[in-house]
């Protein structure tokens, strides 16, 4: 026994340097990411700060970027500032007023944790820190501005990481690597290789202080495109956490340009393809992360958009970390209460279809090469409201509310009316593709990817003359921008006035499907009448049992020789089924069989 002992004691030191990650992106890249992120699939991000005293910003930006505007003299925030600060003082000065009104006085931290399980989520990202550089605990790198010696006069991360613990859910930091307001470098007006003292000196220990204290399930770094990682020490800084936390920590992917590593975060997105990597959306239930009062109600996501966004996102084999803005008082909107409650409620019933489930899997798949059928869509058409000009900049929304953010086209048909006799020349700004064509010719193509306007041809037109134009506008991802400009000289460009009439065209999602272990799932984004036909299923065995989540009782179904799955609903409770909203939860188990 004593020898065993003593080989035992030897070997745990060589595990213990076995387990020991590198600071190298090989060896980060060879350390698993932790199976309770890709199965928790919601979590609730938590954007709350000096920036949350005004609450402003533009319909479409972000509330948190209250102090970038500022540098900016942005005459919107200026106004909103000027009923808590005096906005002749430098940007810092007048920021630092903002901690006078924030007092935190309705902030119950357990309630909040209490709010967010019972939404379903099982993780919380805390921004600790944002760009202000204004910090949510006791920082001994930033004594004099943090909120426990100004502002709330509490430790809002140690006090929310508690709460968030008790309640059994896993606890999360994101953490600003730069900031606009730190002496040693001023993000976005020093140059960008000027950082080095502020890594070295202040950000390196910063963050190691507050993750060594609190220990962080997860780590959002944030502010990181204008740097490489080798500049913010990004490979060093994770091996570290990773070796600080154990196997369940997980950082994100932005640490710097390019960062080949971490979970993957789309920001307000339609999802992305399934990848060897996690990832989870991060997007706000309105425009903004922190709270903007200016928001308006169209820009809130309903219940059912929510839900069933989330449950593409789900199917697409990423998850969803959604935001609450919290107003200074530290009350969450009750708007954005609701949606929560409503998730949460979707959930508990429908729950096991979303938490550790996978993509959807042909079947007759070589091994190696699965086939995912993620979702089934339809064509949709709809007009846009008529406008004078071609000129929209719909950021982190779409032309229509019940369209998706990305991958769709529009085309507009319009008159142009010249008001002078000469040559005109056309300029698209788009983001990503427009076409421009007059009498079947294409005069005008521009692409994002380029950057520039092809071919551009000049058009001859007599005093007055209309002419009809057709504009053609293709969005795939990210930010959906278009704009059509015209030009009498070929230098100064005006906004094509004229009668516009568009419409837009995508593919709206009916159902989406997931699966987990034997069990596959589908989930109808339109309520279910007596009978529903699903195309494109794999072979059920005879006696599959076919259920409906929320409901009891097993239904009756038939396959056709294509696949199509054909349920017979007429014999479900009225009552359970009137209960049911958003989504609808079909679940085939494939490995029970009954007599039909």
């Amino acid at each position: 026994m004593k020898h065993l002992l003593t080989i035992a004691l030897l070997l745990c030191p060589l595990a213990l340097r076995a387990q020991t990650v590198e600071p190298t992106w090989q060896s980060l890249n060879r350390r698993p990411y932790p199976q309770w992120f890709s199965d928790a699939k919601l979590g609730i991000f938590v954007h709350w700060g000096l920036y949350s005293v005004p609450a402003y910003a533009g319909k479409e930006g972000y509330g948190e970027w209250l102090y970038k505007g500022l540098l900016g003299r942005d005459p919107g925030r200026l106004r909103a500032m000027s009923y808590y600060a005096d906005t002749s003082l430098p940007v810092r000065e007048m920021y630092a007023q903002l901690t006078r009104h924030w007092h935190a006085e309705l902030w119950q931290p357990d309630e909040w944790a209490q709010m967010f399980r019972d939404a379903g989520a099982q993780y919380v990202l805390l921004v600790t820190k944002h760009h202000d550089g204004y910090s949510l605990w006791d920082d001994p790198y930033q004594p004099q501005w943090n909120s426990v010696v100004s502002g709330p006069r509490r430790n809002i991360v140690e006090e929310l990481t508690a709460a968030v613990r008790r309640a059994g859910l896993r606890m999360g930091f994101y953490y600003s690597l730069p900031e606009w307001s730190n002496p040693l470098h001023r993000w976005t007006l020093d140059p960008a290789d000027s950082i080095g003292r502020y890594v070295q000196s202040y950000m390196i220990p910063q963050f190691k202080d507050l993750v060594s204290r609190y220990r962080p399930d997860a780590v959002f770094a944030d502010g990181d495109w204008d740097f490489t990682p080798a500049q913010l020490h990004s490979t060093e800084l994770i091996a570290w956490y990773y070796n600080t936390v154990g196997p369940d920590a997980i950082v994100n992917d932005r640490w710097g340009q390019g960062t080949p590593h971490g979970f993957r975060t789309p920001e307000y997105s339609a999802g992305i393809d399934v990848t060897d990597r996690p990832w989870a959306e991060c997007r706000g239930i309105g425009r903004s992360f922190g709270l903007n009062r200016n928001e308006d109600l169209a820009g809130y996501l309903s219940s059912t958009a929510l839900i069933q966004h989330f449950c593409e996102l789900v199917a697409l084999g990423g998850g969803l970390t959604l935001n609450v803005g919290p107003a200074a008082d530290g009350h969450i909107p009750l708007i954005q209460q609701e949606r929560l409650r409503d998730l949460g409620r979707w959930l508990k019933v429908n729950g096991e279809a979303i938490y550790g489930s996978r993509p959807r899997m042909h079947e007759g798949c070589r091994p190696g090469q699965p086939h995912y059928t993620t979702h089934q869509t339809q064509r949709t058409v709809a007009p846009l409201p008529p406008s004078g000009t071609i000129d929209f900049d719909w950021v982190r929304n779409a032309p229509l509310p019940n369209m998706p953010v990305d991958d769709f086209t529009i085309h507009w048909q319009g008159i142009y009316n010249a008001s002078d006799k000469g040559w005109y020349q056309f300029k698209a700004e788009a983001d990503d593709e427009m076409t421009v064509v007059y009498h079947g010719d294409t005069i005008l193509y521009y692409n994002h990817a380029w950057a520039e306007n092809k071919p551009g041809t000049r058009v001859l037109l007599k005093q007055n003359q209309a002419i009809e134009l057709d504009v053609w506008y293709r969005e795939k991802d990210l930010e959906a921008k278009a704009a059509l400009y015209v030009s009498t000289d070929g230098e100064n460009y005006v906004p094509a006035d004229g009668e516009w009439h568009g419409t837009a065209t995508w593919q709206r999602t009916v159902r989406c499907f997931t699966q987990k272990g034997d069990n596959l799932y589908v989930i109808e984004f339109e309520r279910p009448g007596p009978t529903l036909t699903i195309p494109d299923m794999p072979r059920l065995p005879k006696g599959t049992a076919v259920t409906l989540l929320g409901t009891t009782g097993n239904i009756k179904w038939r396959q056709k020789k294509d696949g199509t799955l054909v349920l017979d609903l007429s014999n479900l409770s009225t009552k359970e089924l009137n209960a049911l909203d958003h989504a609808w939860v079909f679940k085939i188990n494939r490995t029970t069989h009954e007599n039909q």
